[in-house]
């Protein structure tokens, strides 16, 4: 049986800004462990008769499967609920009094939102864990699905330089910064002027960077990102809730698409990485998503392995 260490149970995740380095390499480390008993196909049921809620307000593929099929192997259960079919947040019941009953029910919460306040309300209230899948500002677990699938590209993530080339104001972008800043990784974010990460998010990365002896940019020049890059991530231009953007934004967009020149420009051992869904012709090309550079799939199916992870961790 995996060894399960006990100095995160009963830990919301939030927010990556909230963890240590060494809490999230506790992570990626289970995360490892629980991916190779797998393949073993060997028994890891370490949450047997627990079960985890599904929140959801936003339409979910990667996020709803990965956390079912993770909440089963590890012998537990989880309920998939919708916001819509619910009380929460509406007139007639405030987030705290959900996050007190759903305590009583559950042993964790796992929550798609549009605002990340409501993350943050139901997590001050909850007294299970939280787990953020997806906000307006921060996406922590598909940044934990991708630094696990960069450790095992490159044996590890020393010497590693991450380029993100798209929209820089986005919940990937700044998760994504802020887990390559806290563990030593060198990341540079190129988006066109008015679409860079938040002020306060790049501000707070270049600072736990600098701890840990790593740099955090951001240009504006997709080519100078991607030269000599050992991963070039990207994401859709027009994230939900943005589509009256759309047209807008491929203007802006236009000359940040990885295609194979831009590939052309990374080193040689360079991988293309996408959060996905991804849309052919925009933010990449067919021939870079299906090619032999592609982590994508390896990075989509990290996504089950690191909440495993996290959930072992932290599900008491």
């Amino acid at each position: 049986m995996v060894a399960i260490p006990t100095s995160l149970k009963g830990r919301s995740l939030v927010r990556l800004q909230d963890w240590t380095p060494e809490e999230i390499r506790l992570v990626l480390e289970q995360a490892e462990r629980l991916k190779a008993r797998q393949r073993q196909r060997a028994e890891h049921s370490l949450l047997e008769g627990r079960t985890i809620a599904l929140l959801f307000e936003k339409p979910s593929t990667r996020t709803r499967i990965s956390f079912v099929v993770a909440m089963q192997q590890l012998g537990g259960h989880a309920l998939d609920l919708s916001m819509e079919l619910m009380h929460v947040g509406k007139g007639g019941e405030p987030i705290r009094d959900t996050a007190l009953v759903m305590s009583r029910y559950v042993d964790a919460i796992v929550v798609r939102a549009y605002r990340q306040s409501l993350v943050d309300e139901l997590a001050r209230w909850a007294e299970v864990p939280v787990i953020n899948g997806l906000s307006d500002a921060f996406h922590p677990c598909q940044a934990l699905a991708d630094v696990l699938t960069i450790r095992e590209r490159f044996d590890g993530l020393e010497g590693v330089r991450v380029a993100y080339l798209g929209d820089g104001d986005n919940n990937v972008t700044h998760s994504l910064m802020t887990v390559c800043a806290k563990l030593g990784v060198d990341v540079v974010v190129a988006s066109p002027p008015g679409y860079e990460p938040r002020p306060e998010v790049v501000g707070a990365c270049q600072e736990a960077a600098a701890r840990a002896g790593s740099t955090v940019r951001v240009v504006h020049d997709p080519r100078e990102a991607a030269t000599g890059a050992d991963v070039l991530y990207t994401d859709v231009w027009t994230s939900m809730g943005k589509e009256d953007e759309q047209e807008a934004r491929r203007a802006a967009f236009s000359l940040f698409g990885v295609d194979e020149a831009l590939l052309a420009l990374a080193s040689e051992r360079a991988v293309v990485m996408h959060c996905l869904p991804a849309r052919c012709g925009e933010e990449i090309t067919e021939g870079v998503l299906y090619g032999p550079r592609s982590a994508v799939w390896d990075q989509a199916e990290n996504r089950l392995h690191a909440q495993k992870g996290l959930l072992a961790l932290v599900v008491r």
